[in-house]
């Protein structure tokens, strides 16, 4: 029976060729955007799972709340790890890395590489992350400064097959020791590094890790077992409340965040060094793939129950013999897991193209092979099963239920169940289509915009890069004045802090009002031409000036949000008040506080990515904290213009090569997330008209093959091409207006929510939502149209003959 029942099947497959075409194509292609982006979701959510004692390691971050606005950031100031280590018996262990820069001048014989991914981290480190070790021994590894420990991989580009523990290692021309190698890192890992160096190698004075308002650490606490951290939370936060937070102070909290949330839950972090997802994005692409499944399955039903009724003689026979309707259903739910089976080979087929090209999108390493993971060819087997039951189970009892008196009578039989039903469907199928269009334009316009928002200052033309050797000492005026020299250098700056690169979280306090208060601004540090290199924009006071002397020990700039947070009633208000600012390393440690006053008031400038807002910041001039410089040149000839800063540079810093960034270059990566959503988006988009269109071919056809003999009539009583074209197109367009309609109400609620996660961000204009309906409308009518047309153009004569 079950062999006869695969016969048939296959029969009526070949029988009806381009409804069968079109319910694989739909089917496949569903099943290829449905299966990517499974692997990708379930990708996501393997991050840190693999962990020894990952369940008890968490993160400290904070959420600073001003003006009803929270900003949550991954560092934290470095007192911290120290309190909890000290005052709660429920932490087992912290650790602490150091925010700085992660790329470092590795040398060893010959061999001489700028290499990422280097960090500052306590010897407490292994023990919280138990991190198997190719060489060399976990404990104390690295208690002492200028010690070292290389992943696996980086020891053998230097080292090669040997044991390089004990041995030395320039970085940035200090020796480091080789204390041990790390085994592969685990896959999934949040944290991505290539070596980590010893946290006293910094020289960092112990009585600077003692403040709570320097924000410049990833800490990370192991908690014993049976901790209850909602209770640790509250104890820290209590006193965080009562002893750090002043009246008056925008309040900063922080809080426990688990280990495994870290990938996903991190999307809205500043300063955050972690290897991030977006839970959001995530989910959305995840709907969005089910979408495209969806509109293929209700294709499969609509064109099944259509074509269902060219079957009627057929039931009608089988059940005279015998058949029951048992065993029909059965039949055609057979016939339904076949045509999915079939296209869910295709689906595998294209998957093997599909996920390496995936890999590159997504920069992830993805590995598709159901014939070797078992789990994962009985998870497609189960899909298969499934989507062709959800798909077949309606069509069949349909058709399973027909009457054979009256199929075999040809007694026209009752259908008004099906053309309802099929309406429905096609409605649902062009509103999940709309709604895609919609958000497709939407989550264009919205990164069009941050890239090319104005910043308030230029970020065009701006090189920079770290100051090394001379350059970082006392041949940097030299190296400046020299670079000037070229007709393509516009303006040259020295400082620490440049917009889209680190700069540091701190505070300052103003004299005589509400004294003691400590205010929370992003600091950056500059010279005299800071503001003209970088382009910031003078709205009341003075730049700094060389002809006054004073400015390098009593001169701030601060910008417009920084004159409302500080209570000023405008930015010439502001001019000439007092501020003073506890040093980083202060040149007179009995006096190691800077008083100075306000010279000038620059407009907002973005320093940050337009995900957040922008924050109080302060310029002033620090001469021994000047780590970066930034160059602005000519557009013309800028071969020529990086040949001439480069060879300034060997002149004076030879031992390090030039590693340089342009800073627009920068500020595109900030919305790389943005730009691959819109791109997939865009694909998914283009993937469910396609196979809605395919749908809605396949029941114009069918529609037009019904009404052939009626179409034949009317050209013989004088219809013209235009008006049969529009008789049999008008129904479907209709329905296609309508879903649009639906779409627009949803889409708008969609993204609107979607937006108000941007501080910055564009107006929903009506247009968007005009244009998404003339596509759908418009793509819709060409597609049917194509039926309609070929039916109207028919010579009459050949329909009406058998009359």
């Amino acid at each position: 029976m079950i062999r006869n029942y695969f016969k048939i099947a296959f029969r009526n497959l070949l029988l009806n060729k381009a409804y069968s075409a079109i319910n694989i194509a739909g089917l496949a292609i569903g099943m290829v955007g449905c299966l990517a982006i499974g692997l990708f979701v379930w990708d996501e959510w393997k991050f840190d799972k693999s962990i020894p004692d990952s369940e008890k390691i968490y993160r400290i971050y904070t959420e600073r709340t001003k003006d009803n606005t929270t900003t949550k950031a991954a560092v934290v100031a470095p007192a911290y790890a120290t309190f909890l280590q000290q005052q709660y018996p429920e932490v087992d262990t912290t650790t602490r890395i150091l925010m700085s820069p992660d790329r470092f001048l590795m040398e060893l014989g010959n061999q001489k590489n700028y290499e990422d991914k280097g960090w500052f981290v306590e010897s407490s480190f292994l023990q919280v992350f138990a991190l198997p070790l190719e060489s060399g021994t976990a404990a104390g590894i690295l208690d002492i400064p200028r010690t070292i420990l290389l992943t696996s991989e980086l020891a053998k580009k230097y080292f090669g097959k040997e044991n390089p523990v004990g041995k030395t290692i320039k970085i940035n021309t200090f020796d480091y020791t080789v204390k041990g190698v790390l085994a592969p890192l685990p896959d999934h890992f949040h944290l991505n590094f290539q070596y980590l160096m010893s946290f006293s190698s910094v020289g960092i004075p112990p009585s600077r890790m003692e403040r709570w308002t320097w924000n410049q650490f990833y800490t990370y606490v192991k908690v014993k077992p049976g901790t209850n951290i909602e209770q640790l939370q509250n104890k820290l936060q209590t006193h965080v409340k009562a002893n750090i937070i002043k009246p008056g102070d925008a309040v900063m909290l922080p809080f426990f965040q688990r280990l495994h949330d870290i990938h996903l839950g991190s999307a809205d972090f500043t300063f955050d060094n972690a290897i991030r997802g977006n839970e959001s994005y995530v989910n959305a692409l995840m709907i969005v793939a089910l979408f495209v499944l969806v509109i293929a399955c209700f294709n499969f039903i609509n064109l099944a129950t259509a074509v269902s009724f060219r079957r009627a003689r057929e039931i009608g026979v089988r059940k005279v013999i015998g058949a029951e309707r048992r065993q029909l259903v059965f039949q055609f739910l057979g016939e339904t897991i076949l045509v999915s089976l079939i296209a869910m080979v295709i689906a595998v087929i294209a998957l093997f193209i599909v996920v390496p090209a995936l890999n590159r999108f997504t920069d992830k390493a993805i590995v598709f092979n159901p014939f070797t993971n078992s789990q994962l060819g009985l998870l497609l087997l189960g899909a298969t099963l499934l989507v062709g039951i959800l798909a077949g189970s309606y069509p069949a009892i349909i058709v399973s239920g027909f009457q054979p008196v009256k199929v075999l009578k040809n007694i026209q039989f009752s259908r008004n169940g099906t053309p309802w039903l099929r309406q429905a469907l096609v409605v649902v199928q062009f509103t999940l289509s709309s709604l895609l269009i919609i958000s497709t334009l939407v989550v264009f316009r919205q990164t069009r915009y941050m890239n090319n928002k104005d910043l308030g200052f230029s970020k065009e033309q701006l090189i920079y890069f770290q100051a090394q050797g001379d350059v970082a000492g006392k041949g940097l005026e030299a190296f400046k004045n020299e670079l000037r020299r070229s007709p393509n250098v516009i303006a040259v700056t020295s400082g620490y802090g440049l917009p889209g690169d680190q700069f540091a979280g701190d505070g300052v306090t103003l004299p005589g009002k509400n004294a003691g208060k400590d205010y929370s601004v992003n600091m950056f540090v500059g010279d005299h031409d800071y503001l003209k290199t970088v382009g910031l924009q003078l709205i009341a006071g003075r730049d700094f000036s060389k002809d006054m002397s004073t400015d390098v020990r009593e001169a701030f700039i601060i910008n417009e949000t920084a004159v409302k947070e500080f209570g000023f009633s405008s930015p010439a208000k502001a001019l000439g008040q007092r501020i003073n600012w506890n040093e980083w390393t202060p040149a007179d440690t009995t006096d190691p506080i800077k008083k100075g006053k306000i010279i000038g008031v620059i407009k907002d400038f973005h320093y940050k990515s337009l995900h957040e807002k922008v924050t109080a910041a302060v310029i002033h001039m620090v001469p021994q904290e000047l780590f970066k410089v930034a160059i602005k040149v000519r557009e013309a000839d800028m071969p020529k213009t990086i040949a001439y800063i480069n060879t300034v540079w060997n002149k004076f810093s030879p031992n390090f090569p030039l590693d340089y960034k342009f800073m627009d270059e920068t500020y595109g990566k900030m919305y790389s997330t943005e730009e691959k959503l819109s791109d997939l988006l865009w694909l998914f988009a283009v993937l469910a008209i396609i196979v809605g269109c395919m749908g809605l071919f396949g029941l114009a056809a069918f529609s037009v093959e019904q009404r052939i003999k009626e179409i034949g009539i009317r050209k013989v009583l004088g219809a013209s091409t235009l008006t049969i074209v529009g008789l049999l197109s008008r129904n479907f367009i209709m329905l296609v207006f309508i879903a649009s309609v639906i779409a627009i109400p949803v889409a708008w609620w969609t993204m609107n929510s979607w937006l108000n996660d941007f501080p910055y961000r564009i107006s929903l204009d009506w247009w968007v939502f005009a244009l998404a309906t003339l596509l759908a409308v418009g793509i819709a009518l060409l597609t049917v149209s194509f039926q309609s047309m070929k039916a109207a153009l028919m010579n009459p004569i050949k329909s009406l003959r058998s009359e």
